[in-house]
This record gives C-alpha cells, sequence and structure tokens, in this order.
C-alpha cells in the first residue's frame, strides 16, 4: 500500500518540448552539445540560456552565427495560475528574434504562448508547453527535426510527431491559430 502512497503524492512536471532545425548540412556539429530525445529536469528558478558561450549557456550551439548569448527562458507562475509559464528574453545585440510574428529586439521579452515557432538567422524552434503540478522544478525535451518546421513563412508548420503520438495528445485545437490575415487568402 505504500507503493501506492507515494505514487499518489508525487507531483507531475511541466515539459517543454523543443523541436530544433537548422539549415546547415551538419546538424551533429551545430547540435552537439544538445541531448536529444531525453526529457532534463531543471530547478524552476534557473534562467535557462541559449547561445554559443558554453560556460554561461545550458544549451549551446557551435556556431560563430550564434551570439554567445542568444537567448533567455526564464520560468514563473502567474498571479492567476497554478502551473509553470516562461518568459523568453533576447538577449542578442546583433539579431532579432522572431516568436511566432512578434520581433524582439535585444533585452525585448514576452510570456511564450503554450505552442510558438523561435526563430532567428538559419534556427528554427517549436516550442509546446506540457502543463505539469510542480513548481519546484520542469523538464526539457529536444527533439531534431531532419525538415523545417515552417515553410515559406506559411504557419503552422507541419511539425514532425513521434510515432507512439508522444507530446500531441495534449494539444487541443483552441491552441492552433483561427484567424487568417486577408492577404493571405
Amino acid at each position: 500500500m505504500s507503493n501506492f502512497e507515494d505514487a499518489d503524492t508525487e507531483e507531475t512536471l511541466t515539459c517543454l518540448h523543443v523541436t530544433v532545425y537548422h539549415s546547415g548540412k551538419s546538424h551533429n556539429g551545430v547540435f552537439q552539445s544538445i541531448e536529444f530525445y531525453n526529457r532534463e529536469k531543471l530547478p524552476s528558478g534557473e534562467v535557462v540560456k541559449f547561445g554559443r558561450n558554453s560556460s554561461i549557456c545550458r544549451y549551446t550551439f557551435q556556431d560563430k552565427q550564434v551570439s554567445r548569448v542568444q537567448f533567455s527562458l526564464q520560468p514563473f507562475k502567474q498571479f492567476n495560475s497554478s502551473v509553470l509559464s516562461f518568459e523568453i528574453k533576447n538577449m542578442s545585440k546583433k539579431t532579432s528574434l522572431i516568436v511566432d510574428s512578434q520581433e524582439l529586439g535585444y533585452l525585448n521579452k514576452m510570456d511564450l504562448p503554450y505552442r510558438c515557432m523561435v526563430r532567428f538567422g538559419e534556427y528554427q524552434f517549436l516550442l509546446e508547453k506540457e502543463d505539469g503540478e510542480s513548481l519546484e522544478s520542469f523538464q526539457t525535451h529536444f527533439i531534431l527535426s531532419p525538415r523545417p518546421l515552417l515553410q515559406e513563412n506559411n504557419w503552422p508548420a507541419q511539425t514532425p510527431i513521434p510515432e507512439d503520438g508522444g507530446y500531441s495528445s495534449y494539444l487541443t485545437p483552441s491552441t492552433f491559430p483561427t484567424e487568417i490575415d486577408e492577404n493571405e487568402l
């Protein structure tokens, strides 16, 4: 009975699924420091930095076109929420960060939607948040896409879905854009 009680009290962790794509021919070189297809547990007080400098950034890209610190993700809790949210901030002085269609200049930040496309240079990231109960920690889960996530700037992009259905089950129709700009018709 003790195992049942322990399992019942264990909190689930919020997971940030990050599908990445780079147009360069050598994905392995650019992303060699990222462990794909495994979940990594991080404390919710940590600001997670992405960039070229391995002594500052948790996730590094072996690419001289990337800033020492390109962008950061910071977990936080909204006043009216019981789950973790994330804030994304552009840390690059030379490159804008595009979150869906919003351009973030140096030190601009915004709340990360549940599902969004983040782009800079030749990099594309599809970020999808899966809510959990814990406020103490969260997980990251990186997936490498062999194909561009964004085709000719038409959103939403077709995203690779793991054979077991993986993280697609928590996406609801309300998380997908429903408005179409008149110019796109």
